[in-house]
């Protein structure tokens, strides 16, 4: 499982023209879902995408986390994050997990973590448009 997650001052997802989620400051995460990962995997990347310190502190260094903050998330589904590009020109998605069981774990991630901040979130396998605002820009890639 991977995370792509950026600081934003603003996100927003839209399905067929329709605003579905948006956040203000907080962390907007794409997640990648691959064959391997299981609901052990999801709980340990949740941890470290709600605790991973991307927000400046008083000082200007980043040692805050989005809960610390009081941000918010939210979660893409992006399957091409379990794509394999290191040979040719066209990527591979043979480590990715078959969708209906990617959708079931992507539902699981994101129920985890309303219990946790606020937390609004994409349809899994639809067709979105992002809009966001990447503060900084700060972005990390993750995995569990």
């Amino acid at each position: 499982m991977k995370a792509l997650i950026q600081r934003v001052s603003y996100a927003s997802v839209r399905v067929d023209q329709a605003a579905i989620g948006s956040i203000g400051k907080g962390v907007l995460v794409f997640l990648g879902i691959e064959k391997k990962d299981d609901q052990a995997v999801s709980k340990k990347l949740l941890h470290k995408v709600l605790n991973y310190r991307i927000f400046s502190d008083a000082s200007g260094h980043m040692n805050l986390s989005v809960m610390e903050v009081a941000g918010e998330l939210l979660v893409i589904s992006q399957f091409t994050l379990a794509a394999s590009t290191g040979k040719g020109l066209r990527p591979s998605f043979s480590s990715a997990m078959q969708p209906a069981e990617a959708g079931r774990l992507y539902d699981y991630f994101v129920e985890q973590a309303k219990h946790r901040c606020k937390v609004n979130s994409g349809i899994f396998g639809a067709h979105m448009q992002i809009e966001s605002c990447n503060d900084g820009p700060v972005t990390f890639l993750l995995s569990a």
